[in-house]
């Protein structure tokens, strides 16, 4: 009872705000709004969409995409499935990234809905800004980072004697990993997310701790991976409420 109370106030409270705002006068310069010589119910819907940026890694990674499927393309079928019931969302993906996702899905199950529902947009490189202190904590920390993995080399000399060449390989190009690539974006792909997410001024979803590292920087908001089954179970909810109303 309760429920139903505070949707119907709701949808009241909307009703009034619709009508509060037909009129009230209108501004011809402002962008998105009716003209005086506009009709009336000419106005723009009043709540716009978030939109998500999303990354291969949800789909990709075993630790993340399990509540969605057991493989890259059963995951991908369960997002376009939720996807398809939420209109308060835009998810969002640059055709870089795309085109990195589709060497790890089965493209003839996957329909025309991966298009409709997960739009594919590049960031504009040429009119975003980057502050000049990224620019210097990103040389800091590359400069930090060969120093280890420089420091892991010289430990894997020295460990010659002690350990068989296979072994010494293997534990190097381990530590040498964890040194040079871990925390940090190293590819294009990485880049194209945090720009277009900066862009759109959006929610970026990704489990690549690198990449949030970075989202940080740049103050763009970012949702713990292993949540999103539940941020799209709770999205699906919400837009089927606001249907209602």
């Amino acid at each position: 009872m309760r429920v139903m109370e505070y949707l119907c106030s709701g949808c009241i409270a909307r009703i009034r705000l619709f009508t509060y705002m037909s009129e009230m006068p209108i501004d011809k310069n402002v962008e998105g709004v009716r003209s005086e010589d506009a009709p009336a119910y000419s106005l723009l819907p009043i709540f716009r969409k978030e939109k998500v940026v999303l990354d291969t890694s949800l789909f990709v990674n075993p630790d993340v995409r399990n509540n969605l499927g057991r493989t890259p393309t059963e995951a991908l079928e369960t997002f376009l499935f939720l996807a398809a019931q939420i209109h308060i969302l835009e998810f969002y993906m640059p055709p870089s990234t795309f085109q990195e996702l589709l060497n790890f899905i089965d493209k003839d199950k996957i329909t025309g809905d991966m298009l409709l529902f997960l739009r594919q947009k590049p960031p504009k490189k040429h009119e975003l800004k980057c502050p000049a202190y990224v620019l210097y904590e990103l040389i800091e920390d590359m400069r930090d980072r060969i120093n280890r993995g420089l420091r892991v080399a010289e430990f894997a000399v020295r460990s010659t004697e002690k350990k068989k060449i296979d072994e010494i390989i293997q534990d190097m190009r381990k530590k040498y990993r964890e040194a040079l690539r871990e925390g940090i974006i190293d590819s294009k792909e990485d880049v194209d997310l945090l720009l277009l997410a900066m862009e759109l001024d959006a929610l970026l979803v990704t489990a690549d701790q690198g990449l949030i590292k970075w989202a940080e920087k740049f103050g763009i908001r970012w949702l713990i991976p292993e949540k999103f089954s539940e941020y799209l179970a709770s999205a699906v909810r919400r837009s089927s409420l606001s249907r209602e109303c």
